[in-house]
């Protein structure tokens, strides 16, 4: 087009144009990196990338056109040729102007290419911001995730432990009313054998308090008696025995046994000596006596005459018989002689005793004990009195009580009664008011009467189970179990040939009963050491065990109560199998099958 095609620009146009100059013109000039903080704040605004990629474009959009307006406006015009002088001086001072713009339009142009480097900078960093953050948001939706799975999950295992805590409740619930079904039937089950037994009517308290009542008066006696004497000094009795443990295999006659321990008199003293061989492993003793010289200041004020150093003369006209001349065998304290002393003792003091007047006493003839008969027309109690010599400060006694037949008046077999009665005491505090274990030690001895078995090798066994089973399994409804207990360790000892001591060589004993230390730390004592020597000793102990096996059995099946008649029958039994020859072991267990069909049958 040329130049007369060109349009002139128009006022409106200039004045649209000096307005856009005007607001670049009223911006305020700010360093680069000013402009990038400015740049930085309204960035803060901007929250997604696609709003920066669009202010970018009009900001590119801008500069174009900024770069394109000198152009524009230093663009000839046309004129026309009668344009004045004041039109004139206004294009000059306007192309000025312009010049002024354009060179501060380029310094903007410089400050907006920085911005734009430094908004893509921004940029650059938000978007990473946003990538790191989306990587968070991802990470935050995940743990969002896990927790609301984990509380689901705890919801759902609490849930579970509650029906897994109600089906463990009814399982318990189940378990424990089987439990104590069972416990019922067994208690009713051995209610029933006990009333299958006839129990003896026996007030054992009553007749050990009666019985400790009057050796206290005969003490009182002893005491004045035996002063000035050189007879063994008494000390107070002890209650031992069956009766004072709590139980008794008689029916009727009960003994009450008491050890009178010994001191030695003036002028005496005892020494313990053990034998032969066979002595010591049966722990049989002697009591030597020995005399003392009595020569002192405190001797002599007593009047008395010592017996080493006076001539036999002057002691047999001015003093007592020693005790060597009195209840001695040679050089040792006798047995017999030691009862039959005290024999003749009682005699003389009962009819000092208030007891006299109404109690009638009856004397046995004395052994290795005294033993005597007291009663009123409506009780009576039977009294056997031991001797003993305490060992140390122990509970275990040198006493007159024989472990044989035949014993020698001069052996003192060492004894454990003591301890024994203690032990049974101690199980007692022990034990739940309930209890059974003296019904079932006094069951089996009362079965095994006359078998062969001795009360003793009964009372070892269920002491042997009484250190081993707690106190509350001794209960009535324990009661049949603890009677097959007591039977299988019968067996087993039977058969084994042994059955260790109860006492000697225990060192698990409760506290309060006391050892002397040969005895505790000893060996234990087999009391089935002759079914070791002897073959057809133990072949009769297993037929012996057979025959109490198939009683207790017919007992537990109502076939046979335990009654005087059955232990008569059984008695007769017994006389029968004692009137069998003599059978080697193997024979003897051939017949053993035999022999139990036809008690079957009886």
């Amino acid at each position: 087009m040329g130049k007369e095609g060109r349009r002139p620009l128009s006022t409106a146009a200039l004045r649209s144009l000096l307005g856009l100059v005007q607001r670049v013109k009223g911006r305020k000039k700010v360093p680069p990196e000013k402009a990038l903080e400015n740049a930085g704040a309204r960035s803060a605004t901007m929250r997604t990338q696609g709003l920066l990629s669009i202010l970018l474009q009009t900001m590119d959009t801008w500069v174009l056109w900024l770069l394109l307006l000198p152009s524009l406006v230093q663009y000839p015009q046309p004129v026309g040729n009668g344009l004045d002088e004041v039109t004139r001086l206004r294009m000059e001072v306007r192309a000025k102007l312009q010049e002024e713009e354009k060179i501060h339009l380029q310094r903007e142009v410089e400050q907006l290419v920085l911005l734009k480097q430094g908004v893509l900078a921004w940029g650059d960093l938000l978007s990473s911001a946003r990538q790191h953050w989306q990587l968070w948001a991802l990470a935050g939706l995940l743990l969002l995730l896990l927790a609301l799975w984990y509380m689901w999950r705890k919801g759902s295992l609490r849930t579970e432990e509650q029906g897994e805590a109600h089906g463990g409740v009814n399982e318990e619930d189940d378990v424990g009313n089987q439990v104590q079904e069972f416990r019922d039937r067994a208690d009713n089950f051995g209610r029933i054998i006990m009333e299958r037994v006839q129990w003896p009517v026996q007030d054992l308290q009553g007749g050990c308090m009666w019985t400790r009542t009057l050796m206290e008066h005969f003490a009182i006696y002893f005491r004045r008696v035996l002063s000035n004497s050189f007879y063994p000094v008494l000390q107070g009795a002890i209650g031992v025995g069956s009766a004072f443990e709590g139980w008794s295999p008689r029916e009727q006659d009960v003994v009450y046994q008491v050890l009178i321990p010994m001191t030695p008199p003036r002028g005496h003293s005892f020494h313990l000596e053990l034998g032969t061989a066979w002595q010591r492993r049966l722990r049989n003793f002697h009591i030597r006596v020995q005399q003392e010289c009595t020569c002192t200041s405190e001797q002599q004020g007593e009047h008395m005459l010592c017996f080493l150093h006076h001539p036999e003369e002057e002691l047999r006209r001015h003093q007592d018989p020693s005790l060597l001349h009195t209840l001695c065998t040679g050089s040792y304290l006798d047995v017999e002689k030691t009862a039959r002393w005290f024999y003749q003792l009682v005699r003389a003091i009962w009819p000092a005793l208030l007891e006299s007047h109404s109690w009638h006493l009856v004397l046995l003839p004395p052994r290795r004990s005294c033993q005597f008969k007291v009663t009123n027309g409506r009780e009576s109690y039977r009294i056997e009195v031991l001797f003993g010599l305490r060992q140390g400060n122990s509970d275990v006694f040198v006493s007159s009580q024989p472990r044989q037949a035949h014993t020698s008046s001069t052996i003192w077999p060492e004894s454990y009664a003591v301890a024994e009665m203690k032990f049974f005491r101690y199980i007692a505090r022990q034990a739940p008011p309930d209890s059974l274990h003296l019904k079932c030690l006094q069951f089996f001895t009362r079965l095994q009467l006359g078998l062969g078995f001795s009360t003793y090798t009964i009372k070892t066994i269920v002491m042997h189970l009484l250190s081993i089973l707690p106190a509350s399994q001794w209960r009535r409804r324990h009661f049949v179990s603890r009677l097959m207990d007591i039977s299988e360790s019968l067996r087993t000892c039977v058969a084994r040939r042994r059955l260790n001591h109860f006492i000697v060589g225990n060192q698990r004993l409760p506290e309060g009963i006391r050892l002397p230390p040969e005895v505790l730390m000893a060996r234990s004592r087999n009391l089935f050491h002759d079914l070791v020597m002897d073959p057809v000793a133990h072949s009769q102990a297993m037929n012996q065990y057979m025959d109490l096996q198939h009683w207790f059995k017919r007992i537990l099946r109502n076939e046979q109560p335990l009654s005087t008649a059955a232990l008569r029958s059984l008695l007769g039994l017994v006389q029968r199998v004692k009137g069998r020859k003599k059978v080697p072991p193997e024979k003897a267990l051939e017949n053993a099958g035999a022999r139990s069909a036809t008690m079957r049958a009886i």
